[in-house]
């Protein structure tokens, strides 16, 4: 029995949308090519980069805002900004990158989304 499970859940436990078994990745960022239990095809889904982009936006405006903050407090030298921050943004861009990429997909299989159609093509 197949029993649907909620994009965060499967974007936090890495595991198929469709039956919650794991694992939906064959390496750390690339999806497997199909759930090994269920058979849902992961090839079918274009995550594509809108998560990387949305990532490095987010993840690049919060660390610059605390680098401000930093430099405004303390006024370190230039050299402990690119020591902290340049390692620490790198870090948090690809560990949320999985998380994001499994929620993306957990998300167009919830909403069944496709490549677009024309409107005669069925």
């Amino acid at each position: 029995m197949e029993t649907e499970i909620s994009p965060i859940a499967a974007a936090l436990r890495g595991c198929c949308p469709r039956c919650g078994n794991a694992p939906l990745f064959a390496s750390f960022l690339s999806f497997a090519p199909r759930c090994r239990a269920c058979g849902l095809d992961y090839q079918g889904f274009n995550v594509g980069d809108g998560p990387a982009a949305f990532l490095t936006l987010g993840i690049g405006a919060l660390v610059t805002l605390l680098a401000v903050m930093l430099e405004l407090a303390a006024e370190p030298p230039f050299w402990v900004h690119v020591v902290m921050w340049l390692p620490l943004t790198a870090l948090l861009v690809i560990v949320s990158l999985r998380f994001a990429k499994a929620g993306l997909l957990g998300l167009e299989y919830r909403h069944r989304a496709r490549e677009g159609r024309a409107r005669g093509d069925e």
